[in-house]
C-alpha cells in the first residue's frame, strides 16, 4: 500500500480521521466530547487567581482559565476560544487572542496585517498571494497569514477561503456586547480537521468500513499497549501517567559498545509519532538507553529534528540531574487511552 491515504470513518460513533503514508498510521484524529481546541465562547469574568497571573471564566461548557487578564474585572464579558484540552479536573485552557483558521487563510483579528508563510519562497507566488489577500482583505481591520498550502492551490480556493474567514471573524468580533456566556463558534470535527491540515495529496477513502479495509484498526489496537517497536531490534515503553508521561528506551539483544546510542537515536525519529497517535502532551521524561556524555549532542541534534517536522507545538526543556531528559509538549488532543476505555 504505497502512498498518502486519509481515511474518514467511525471509531463506534465517533467520527475519526486516520492518515496513512505507504500503509503506516502516522496519524489520528478522534472526536470527543469535552470542548475542542477552536471553540469560541462569550465568557464573564470569575475570580483572578493570586500569583498566577489569571483568572476563572465562566463559560457554557464549564470553567475555563485565562492568563494576561489586565484590565479584566470579575463579572466583565470577554470573547476567548479553546486553546487545547484540559487535563482531568483542570479548567480549560482559553485565550482571548482569536485564530480563525481554514486550509489556506488563517484570520487574526488582533493582530492587523498581512503575511505570507515562510515556506513559500518563490517571489512571483508570493506577489500572487499578497494580490489576492490585499483585495479580499481591503477596508478590513483584521489581519490574515497564507499558509504554506496556498503555494500549489486556485486562486479562486484561496479567495473564498480568506473571504469566509474573514466574514466568521468579523461577525464574531462584533457579538462582544451580550452579557450571558454563549458559545460562538464549535471548533472542528476530525473530518474537517483532516481537511484542513493534511493539505498534501493524498487519495481520500471515505466509505463505512475503510478503518478495517485499511487496517487502522488493526494499528489502532497495537496503540492500546504501552510498548513501540524500534529500528535495530530496540524498543521503548511509553506509558502516561497523572503527572507526567514516562518513555522507557531499551536497547533489546544489541550488546555491541553503540547500543544505547542506537536506542536513543532510532527513539528520536519514533517518539513523535507515539506521542501525536496516542495524544499525548503536557511533561515527558525520556529514560534513555546508557550512552556516553559526549553523544548527548547528536542525541539533542536529531531529536530536534524529528519535532520540527512535528504538527504538535512541543518544547526541548533539557537534561535532568539523574541524565533523563524532559519535553513540554500541548496538549492538543484527548489521549487515547481516554478514548478506547
Amino acid at each position: 500500500m504505497k502512498g498518502r491515504i486519509v481515511a474518514l470513518d467511525h471509531l463506534n460513533t465517533a467520527k475519526t480521521a486516520a492518515l496513512l503514508v505507504d500503509g503506516r498510521l502516522e496519524d489520528l484524529l478522534i472526536e470527543h466530547d469535552a470542548p475542542v481546541p477552536g471553540t469560541i465562547y462569550r465568557a464573564t469574568a470569575g475570580r483572578p487567581v493570586k500569583g498566577q497571573g489569571g483568572m476563572f471564566m465562566n463559560t457554557p461548557d464549564g470553567t475555563a482559565f485565562l492568563r494576561q487578564i489586565k484590565g479584566l474585572a470579575p463579572g466583565d464579558s470577554l470573547i476567548v476560544q479553546v486553546t487545547g484540552y484540559a487535563e482531568p479536573g483542570k479548567a480549560i485552557p482559553v485565550t482571548a487572542k482569536l485564530l480563525f483558521k481554514s486550509r489556506y487563510a488563517i484570520v487574526t483579528p488582533s493582530a492587523p496585517g498581512i503575511n505570507v508563510s515562510r515556506a513559500i519562497r518563490e517571489d512571483e507566488t508570493r506577489d500572487a498571494l499578497l494580490e489576492i489577500a490585499h483585495e479580499e482583505m481591503a477596508g478590513k481591520e483584521v489581519g490574515v497569514i497564507l499558509r504554506s498550502s496556498c503555494a500549489d492551490a486556485n486562486a479562486e480556493d484561496i479567495a473564498q477561503d480568506i473571504a469566509a474567514m474573514r466574514d466568521l471573524a468579523c461577525a464574531i468580533s462584533n457579538d462582544a456586547d451580550g452579557k450571558e456566556p454563549e458559545k460562538l463558534l464549535e471548533g472542528d470535527d476530525p473530518h474537517t480537521l483532516a481537511w484542513r491540515e493534511w493539505t498534501q495529496p493524498a487519495e481520500i477513502s471515505s466509505d463505512a468500513g475503510s478503518f478495517a479495509d485499511l487496517g487502522v484498526l488493526d494499528q489502532i489496537d497495537t496503540l492500546r499497549g504501552p510498548k513501540a517497536s524500534l529500528s535495530g531490534g530496540a524498543f521503548m515503553f511509553v506509558e502516561p501517567t497523572r503527572a507526567l508521561t514516562a518513555v522507557d528506551v531499551n536497547t533489546g539483544g544489541d550488546t555491541s559498545p553503540a547500543a544505547g546510542l542506537k536506542a536513543n537515536l532510532a527513539a528520536t525519529r519514533e517518539l513523535p509519532r507515539q506521542l501525536r497517535l496516542r495524544g499525548l502532551g503536557g511533561q515527558i521524561t525520556l529514560d534513555l538507553a546508557p550512552m556516553n556524555k559526549k553523544d548527548r549532542r547528536q542525541f539533542e541534534t536529531a531529536l530536534r529534528a524529528a519535532f520540527r517536522a512535528d504538527t504538535v507545538e512541543t518544547a526541548l526543556v533539557g537534561w535532568t540531574p539523574l541524565g533523563h531528559f524532559e519535553l513540554q509538549r500541548k496538549r492538543d488532543r484527548v489521549a487515547l487511552s481516554e478514548i478506547l476505555t
